[in-house]
């Protein structure tokens, strides 16, 4: 399976008469509701000493989006005071649940990332929950949509592979179990994390993730886990699904890069939407009846 990008990529970029998105805009969460696609994006200003914020923007048609003025989401709390990254937007019943990794000490220390969540109804006003996995250097956070065996899932990136976890109320996370690892002499040996929330299909939860190589490309892949067991993976893609080729994603803030925070269903189609060497924010695409040809 391959994804097809979008010709008028890349959809958002920095906008210059923005402060706050100037230098970049990237790393999109993404969720479609009521007939409209929402992007939940992170967003770094030229002279705001790369410390993100979170942006919206939304479309009807998955192209053409609509940017706002002003953040709508932005560091406050004594966890996160040099960014809100990476965000993943899950709904769950009537209300959209957002895991980011909350920057607690500048990037360049190596470390410092932790997973917090926030919810919304309207992408207007939010609700902050704090850190959900204290004491663990941790980001790639994605909830599933619903509960299974009366537990709410996620799947996490403790370095270097992916984890899951259960909770009863979304706040208090245990059982933490490997789940996937880099895989030896391959296109993700080196890292791996969870893209965007998994998608039920009929063959069972089908999940998009990003692996890097040991000279440190960004590429896409994807899996598929048990409807009934999500711990236990089904099938894994070989080669990757989209890797670094257009001028987007090799040149950039950090360059040869795609990486992955939101995938849609839309019509037909899964809509990816990813981020481009850290810099920009572009969609590619793939049939529903060809995602799973894999398995």
């Amino acid at each position: 399976m391959k994804l097809t990008r979008y010709q008028g990529n890349p959809v958002l970029k920095p906008r210059k008469e923005s402060k706050w998105e100037s230098k970049a805009v990237f790393n999109s969460a993404a969720v479609y509701d009521g007939g409209y696609v929402h992007l939940l994006y992170r967003a770094i200003g030229e002279y705001e000493n790369y410390i993100s914020k979170l942006g919206h923007a939304v479309s009807k048609d998955g192209y053409n989006f609509k940017q706002f003025d002003e953040p709508v989401f932005e560091p406050r709390e004594d966890y996160e005071p040099f960014g809100c990254e990476d965000p993943r937007i899950t709904k769950i019943e009537n209300k959209f649940y957002i895991t980011y990794t909350a920057l607690s000490k500048r990037a360049f220390s190596g470390s410092g990332n932790r997973v917090a969540l926030a919810s919304t109804k309207d992408f207007k006003t939010f609700q902050r929950h704090g850190i959900i996995l204290p004491g663990m250097e941790d980001k790639n956070a994605v909830l599933f949509p619903e509960r299974i065996n009366g537990k709410y899932v996620m799947f996490h990136r403790f370095m270097p592979d992916i984890l899951i976890s259960y909770s009863d109320d979304l706040i208090h996370w245990n059982d933490h179990k490997i789940i996937m690892q880099p895989r030896k002499n391959s296109w993700d040996c080196s890292k791996i994390g969870a893209g965007a929330p998994p998608i039920k299909t009929e063959d069972g939860w089908l999940m998009f993730y990003h692996g890097v190589d040991e000279k440190k490309v960004y590429r896409l892949g994807v899996t598929l886990f048990d409807l009934n067991d999500p711990a236990k993976l089904l099938a894994r893609q070989d080669e990757p699904i989209l890797e670094p080729e257009e001028d987007y994603e090799l040149y950039g803030d950090i360059s040869n890069v795609v990486f992955v925070c939101g995938v849609i269903e839309k019509d037909d189609s899964y809509y990816v939407y990813y981020g481009g060497a850290d810099t920009v924010i572009a969609v590619a695409t793939v049939n529903k009846d060809d995602a799973l040809d894999f398995v």
